[in-house]
């Protein structure tokens, strides 16, 4: 649970060919609403983009510049496959990235799968925004969130320029 004084905004970014043509429901996307909002986090934004890098990067740059959210979670585009795009378009906005959650995120998947050497997820900072990519399958983006969650308020709080230690 979030121990901020006041909780945190969060969008979520679906990204999928077929989602945003209506062909495929969005699996990944409700159910990182519900463990966010189970955690204290008001999701604002949420959208279905197709896997295309340029409308990738301008939703997250909107969604960073203007809407200011605290915590942007990604789903979908992170594997290995021609369309996936998402990390690229992740470092294209971000100004510092934050290896160690995806180190985290890809850790904790390989302890249930040998595929998870093929995520590509990466995270990183825009502004005072923390961007996460989550793999696109309900059960590896909730996998791969439960491994950084615990973290994600502390981190969020010091991106936000917070004093407290880091160590506890």
């Amino acid at each position: 649970m979030l121990t901020s004084s006041s909780p945190f905004t969060c969008g979520i970014l679906t990204l999928s060919d077929k989602g945003s043509r209506g062909e495929r429901q969005d699996t990944s996307g409700p159910l990182l609403r519900e463990l966010l909002t189970a955690q204290g986090f008001v999701v604002t934004a949420y959208e279905i983009l197709p896997d295309q890098e340029e409308l990738i990067a301008a939703k997250l740059a909107a969604w960073a510049d203007e809407l200011r959210l605290d915590l942007i979670a990604t789903t979908g585009g992170t594997g290995v496959s021609p369309s996936d795009r998402t990390p690229e378009a992740t470092r294209r906005v971000i100004e510092r990235e934050v290896p160690g959650l995806g180190e985290a995120m890809r850790a904790a998947s390989l302890r249930k799968t040998p595929q998870a050497v093929w995520s590509r997820g990466t995270a990183g900072l825009r502004g005072q925004t923390l961007i996460i990519n989550l793999p696109g399958s309900a059960k590896a983006a909730k996998e791969n969130l439960e491994a950084v969650l615990p973290a994600l308020a502390h981190g969020i709080e010091k991106i936000q320029g917070g004093t407290a230690d880091c160590g506890g």
